[in-house]
């Protein structure tokens, strides 16, 4: 899959009327999971996407490996992409699901166990809803 097929998939899923907009919010989901996890582990989960994509992981972060819970990449990711909070994270789930198709199983899977899942508010496996929901790696 290459950019164009990725950005357009992206628009189609999230019913959006211009590329610019799934642009918009693959930039903004990626790059703040790029923040949130090791670089190095960024690097791996990216490699099997568009070299366009990859890039909003590993060469738009300055820093990875930050600490924070789902509500605050929920907040960053609107923040980036200028939408709502729920917006937002239906956005993040689209993107997660599609990447999960183009990335290696032990690369999703190393991801989300750098990702805490709890019971409470803050559960980083509301990220993979939809990638569950598909059958997913599980």
């Amino acid at each position: 899959m290459n950019f164009d097929e990725f950005t357009g998939e992206v628009q189609h899923r999230l019913e959006l009327p211009a590329t610019g907009e799934a642009v918009r919010a693959i930039r903004a989901t990626l790059m703040t999971l790029g923040q949130r996890i090791p670089e190095g582990n960024a690097e791996d989960f990216a490699a099997s996407l568009p070299m366009e994509i990859k890039w909003y992981m590993t060469g738009a972060v300055h820093e990875h490996g930050q600490r924070f819970d789902w509500s605050e990449f929920v907040e960053r990711v609107a923040e980036i992409e200028g939408a709502d909070r729920p917006d937002a994270a239906y956005h993040a789930q689209v993107i997660m699901d599609l990447t999960s198709t183009l990335v290696p199983p032990s690369d999703l899977r190393q991801l989300r166990d750098m990702l805490p899942e709890s019971e409470d508010d803050e559960n980083w496996g509301k990220l993979f809803t939809l990638v569950d929901a598909d059958g997913g790696d599980e």
